[in-house]
C-alpha cells in the first residue's frame, strides 16, 4: 500500500469521524433543546422545571463547546500529520537532542515534547470550560491559582509515571526481538494494575483533600 493511498484513507477517516461526531452532537443538541421546557413524566414528582431547565442549559452549553473542541482537535490532528507538524518536531529533535541524549533519550524527548505541546494547545479550552462554562452554571469551586497548580502537578506526575514506562517499552522494542509486543503488553498491564493500587492513596491526594466521614447515618450505611 503506497503512501498516497494511506494519506487518502487517513484523510477520509478523519473527515468521516469528524462529520459523525458533529452529527451525533447536533442531534443531541436538538433533542435536549426540544424537551427543555417540560420535565419528563418519570421525573415530574422529584425534579422541578427550574432544575430540569438548568440541567438542560448546562448540557447544551457543554455540547456546543464540544462541537468547537471536536473541530479544533481535528484541525490539530491534521496539522500534526498531513501538514507535517510531527515530522518537523521529529526532525528538530533528531538534530538537537539525539547527539546529546542518544537514541532512547531522543525518543523520550519526542514523546515528551509531543505530549507537552498537545497539552498547551488544549489548555485554553480547559480554562474556558472551568472558568466560564462550569462557573456560569455553578459547578466551579477552584481558583486560577489552584487550577494552575493542578496543571503543573499533572505534568509532573505524568512525567514521573509516563517517562519510565515509555523508556522501558522503547527499550523492549529495540531488544526483545519479534516478541517485543508481548513483553510490552505485559509491562503495560502491570503498570495499569500498579496505578490502580497507588491512585487512591498516593496520586489522588496530590490533587484533592480527603477527610473521614463524620459519624452518622451515612457513615453507618457505608461501613455496614
Amino acid at each position: 500500500m503506497t503512501t498516497s493511498i494511506l494519506t487518502v484513507l487517513f484523510a477520509a477517516f478523519l473527515v468521516g469521524s469528524l462529520l459523525l461526531r458533529v452529527w451525533l452532537a447536533s442531534r443531541q443538541i436538538r433533542h435536549v433543546a426540544t424537551h427543555r421546557h417540560s420535565v419528563p413524566a418519570a421525573f415530574e414528582a422529584t425534579v422541578s422545571l427550574q432544575a430540569h431547565q438548568r440541567a438542560a442549559d448546562y448540557t447544551l452549553a457543554k455540547l456546543r463547546l464540544g462541537l468547537l473542541t471536536t473541530a479544533f482537535g481535528a484541525a490539530v490532528l491534521l496539522g500534526w500529520t498531513l501538514l507535517g507538524g510531527l515530522d518537523a518536531l521529529n526532525g528538530w529533535l533528531l538534530a538537537e537532542a539525539r547527539p546529546a541524549l542518544g537514541d532512547l533519550g531522543y525518543q523520550l524527548a519526542l514523546l515528551a515534547a509531543f505530549a507537552l505541546i498537545t497539552g498547551l494547545i488544549d489548555l485554553p479550552f480547559e480554562a474556558w470550560t472551568t472558568f466560564r462554562l462550569e462557573q456560569r452554571h455553578g459547578f466551579n469551586h477552584t481558583t486560577p491559582g489552584l487550577w494552575l497548580a493542578d496543571q503543573a502537578k499533572g505534568v509532573l506526575v505524568g512525567a514521573l509515571l509516563g517517562l519510565p514506562i515509555a523508556a522501558l517499552i522503547l527499550w523492549l522494542m529495540g531488544t526483545a526481538g519479534a516478541t517485543w509486543w508481548l513483553w510490552a503488553w505485559a509491562v503495560w498491564v502491570g503498570f495499569n494494575l500498579l496505578v490502580l493500587v497507588l491512585y487512591p492513596t498516593v496520586i489522588a491526594p496530590i490533587f484533592n483533600k480527603f477527610q473521614p466521614l463524620e459519624d452518622g447515618a451515612l457513615k453507618a450505611r457505608v461501613e455496614g
